[in-house]
């Protein structure tokens, strides 16, 4: 996906690029690209972006560490400032407190959009904090009989017989 001229955009028809988006995003390990579209629309002072696109993951079960496929799919608009100072290096003071009216996303508006990285980060948000292979996933079978069973490596033998010398 190539960047957006954000200039270049008040000069397109309604001041809107439309892309149909289907293909692999770098960073987001998927198993089918991702398919859809995005829609960036220059509004004078901010840029208003919107997608709907999904593609499916391979995540790992937060309780049976077994892999399974999730649908991941993504519909949401966002509001980007423009703003000249966004490209200019923050030299204020490390502490500081901030409002919330200061975490809005901003870009320099003689700058470029880049729609993967936007999109890529929306795929990020969108991940389940909480990973289950199913709802009623039990988890890891810890049962004593597996773990009591014969020594895997035959180093530890030597100290199984030992431990059976000793008084219980």
């Amino acid at each position: 996906m190539e960047a957006i001229y954000i200039p270049g955009l008040t000069k397109a028809p309604e001041q809107t690029e439309k892309l149909q988006i289907e293909e692999f995003l770098p960073g987001l390990e998927t198993l089918m690209p991702v398919r859809g579209h995005l829609q960036v629309k220059h509004q004078g002072t901010y840029l208003d972006v919107s997608t709907q696109a999904e593609t499916i993951v391979t995540l790992t079960c937060d309780r049976c560490l077994k892999q399974y496929n999730h649908r991941l799919s993504v519909k949401t608009s966002e509001l980007i400032w423009l703003d000249a100072a966004a490209e200019q290096p923050d030299n204020g003071p490390l502490e500081r407190e901030t409002s919330i009216e200061e975490l809005v996303e901003t870009l320099s508006p003689n700058g470029y959009f880049q729609p993967d990285v936007w999109l890529y980060e929306q795929f990020c948000l969108a991940l389940p904090l909480r990973k289950l292979c199913d709802k009623n996933c039990a988890g890891i079978d810890n049962s004593s009989d597996q773990a009591i069973s014969a020594p895997s490596d035959s180093r530890w033998n030597a100290l199984a017989n030992l431990k059976k010398q000793l008084p219980s």
